[in-house]
């Protein structure tokens, strides 16, 4: 049965609760965004000041939570409800999956349990499919795609902004609504450089 979609309802897993950004975590999302080291694999450069941080919750956190649906979520530990880390649905044909983490929540399967709830989510919200990418020099992420029962489609280059390098990508997707064998194809149609690996090498 479908669920009445709304914007952003909160979750909680055994270890975590998901829920909207608040005005409060600015200096959260300052301390994961200003991280170099985190953000070696994230679309935008560190950000250098709490201002920053501030202006980048308002714009792609608080002014989204006014729209009637979408799905992007601070994620925290039960412990002190402090943003570690986000996990974003992208409001385009996408359907994009993307997520942070703090360094010292790594390799603690944290994400995954946190897409996880996303994903059971959006299975009954009436999302046609989902997908997400990584670059190849992250295969942990890959990892993550598929331990939420996410599969590898193609890889492809991409001079990805505003950072402005060559990047081989791996898509990954998960169909909900959609044949199971149906691809994204929009990164492989714009793409002068794509092909599929051989999924035993792929590492993610």
């Amino acid at each position: 049965m479908q669920q009445k979609a709304e914007n952003t309802p909160r979750l909680e897993t055994p270890r975590l609760i998901l829920r909207r950004f608040s005005p409060r975590d600015a200096e959260a999302l300052f301390s994961l965004l200003s991280d170099k080291e985190v953000n070696r694999f994230l679309p935008l450069f560190p950000l250098e000041t709490l201002n920053l941080a501030q202006d980048y919750l308002q714009e792609h956190y608080l002014a989204f939570y006014e729209k009637p649906i979408g799905y992007r979520y601070a994620v925290c530990l039960k412990t002190d409800d402090v943003p570690v880390g986000y996990v974003n649905i992208s409001q385009d044909d996408s359907y994009d999956l993307g997520y942070a983490l703090k360094k010292e929540c790594w390799h603690k399967g944290i994400a995954t349990e946190a897409c996880t709830a996303v994903v059971q989510l959006l299975a009954s919200s009436g999302i046609p499919y989902l997908t997400a990418t990584h670059d190849v020099h992250n295969p942990r992420s890959g990892r993550v795609m598929e331990n939420i029962g996410m599969t590898y489609r193609y890889s492809y280059q991409e001079l990805w902004q505003p950072k402005n390098t060559l990047v081989t990508f791996r898509l990954y997707q998960r169909n909900f609504h959609m044949p199971s064998n149906w691809t994204y194809p929009k990164y492989w149609d714009i793409s002068s450089v794509h092909f599929v690996e051989d999924k035993n090498e792929t590492g993610g």
